[in-house]
């Protein structure tokens, strides 16, 4: 064969290969859509068995059916036992769950018939028995039972369809499953049924409709905890930052760096509790004899004393805003020391070449290459802003029009036992963090097209 012929016959084998190529992906393309639309189906007839069984009204005289034994009986089972012997009993009762767990996702997903049949079995067994251990009541059976087996079937129907090969959907299910059900249970659930009780009344039984966020906007201690969580989201991060980076710019070039930074940072090792009583005594207020320092100095001036946690409006809340400022300061210093040490020596050096002065080569080299640092700091402040509790549970009990959400959704949950205005103002909580999220989620998708 000449040399033209094993060319040509070459380029007509790579011009056959790629139509099959296309239809090939084509093919899996159109499969892997159709896999998509029947899990989406199946999930949504799930969450509609879901809602069917727990909005269904309840059986009279229904008793828990169970597999003969149940969660609840194993707990109380273990509750019965010595505290020396329960250590022990949970400790091989996990052991064995994680060795099952670990057999399935090593050996389930090889190839055969009989892994074939395991695979199989255990889409169908496992969510059976997960369920009927939450031993559901006689009328929930049914329902229970169907989105069981809805479940398995979707899940063994879309592994075996998988494009890397059967038994890999199934190995991934696995591998992530105790994550997802401890979000599902600890996480996922809990905020649906706190939204669903917002609308409900402090027992919790009669429907009432949007009076429990009409409560928090028009009640005092609703709408203070609002208007003070608001600002403690605004002030707090952007003060504690402003600091935190002055302090590290300062620091970085002073003699005794380390030391002064372990006690700036110490600050933020102090628990809230903590750091409420020592500043509590600083505004202490009494006739007298002071112990606090700013009335101290008040006084030694001819002033009276200053009841500086009682002055209203919104001042007070300042002066407690200022303790976890305090306590925040030294967070956002070590995190920007450490990214202001980051920021490549050559940039400053350029930039000293061309003749600009400290304060422009800080605003035009540093800030932008500490950016990311500084979102972090910012971000991480406001979410501990936003749930804040200790500090103002010690210092004022939520008096003087000083309560925040955190607090107020506590006080009125433990102290008044109205759980319709516990959930609303948790839902609040719940809005002013999502623009938090979204923030933060921008942000690094802005990181991750720059690199």
């Amino acid at each position: 064969m000449t040399d033209t012929t094993k060319v040509q016959d070459a380029a007509g084998g790579a011009a056959a290969e790629e139509p099959d190529a296309a239809a090939r992906e084509a093919f899996y393309n159109r499969r892997q859509r159709t896999t998509t639309l029947v899990v989406a189906i199946a999930l949504i007839l799930v969450v509609a068995l879901f809602f069917f069984m727990i909005t269904r009204p309840p059986t009279e005289g229904a008793k828990p059916t169970s597999l003969g034994f149940s969660l609840n009986s194993f707990f109380q089972w273990i509750g019965s036992q010595n505290p020396l012997v329960q250590i022990p009993i949970v400790l091989i009762v996990f052991g064995i769950f994680v060795a099952l767990l670990l057999l399935l996702i090593e050996y389930a997903p090889r190839s055969g018939r009989g892994y074939f049949w395991l695979r199989l079995a255990a889409c169908f067994v496992i969510p059976i028995v997960a369920f009927m251990l939450l031993r559901p009541y006689q009328g929930a059976l049914l329902y229970v039972l169907l989105i069981a087996v809805i479940l398995g079937g979707v899940l063994f129907w879309a592994d075996y369809r998988a494009r890397a090969g059967a038994g890999y959907l199934f190995q991934l299910v696995l591998f992530t499953a105790p994550a997802t059900v401890l979000l599902l249970v600890g996480l996922v659930y809990p905020a649906i049924a706190t939204f669903i009780q917002s609308f409900f009344d402090k027992t919790g039984e009669t429907f009432v409709g949007w009076d429990n966020y009409v409560w928090a906007f028009t009640n005092p201690q609703g709408f203070w905890s609002i208007i003070n969580t608001v600002l403690w989201v605004l002030f707090a991060p952007v003060v504690s930052t402003v600091l935190g980076l002055a302090a590290a710019v300062f620091i970085d070039r002073a003699r005794g760096e380390k030391t002064l930074k372990i006690l700036i940072f110490m600050t933020f090792a102090i628990s809230f509790v903590g750091a409420g009583i020592i500043w509590e005594l600083q505004y202490d207020y009494r006739q007298g004899e002071q112990i606090g320092i700013l009335n101290a100095i008040v006084v030694a001036f001819g002033g009276d004393p200053v009841s500086w946690l009682a002055i209203q409006p919104l001042v007070n809340t300042f002066f407690i805003m200022a303790v976890f400022i305090w306590s925040q300061t030294g967070l956002a210093m070590v995190i920007l020391s450490a990214a202001i040490k980051a920021v490549p020596p050559e940039q400053m050096e350029a930039a000293s070449l061309d003749g600009t002065n400290a304060w422009q080569r800080f605003t035009n080299v540093t800030l932008p290459g500490i950016r990311p640092s500084i979102v972090v700091v910012m971000t991480t402040i406001a979410i501990g802003a936003l749930k804040i509790y200790d500090v103002v549970a010690v210092m004022t009990g939520g008096r003087s029009d000083t309560t925040v959400l955190a607090f107020e959704m506590v006080n009125q949950q433990q102290r008044f036992q109205s759980y319709g205005h516990a959930a609303a103002l948790a839902v609040l909580l719940f809005i002013l963090v999502i623009p938090l999220i979204v923030f933060n989620v921008i942000q690094i998708r802005k990181q991750r097209q720059i690199r």
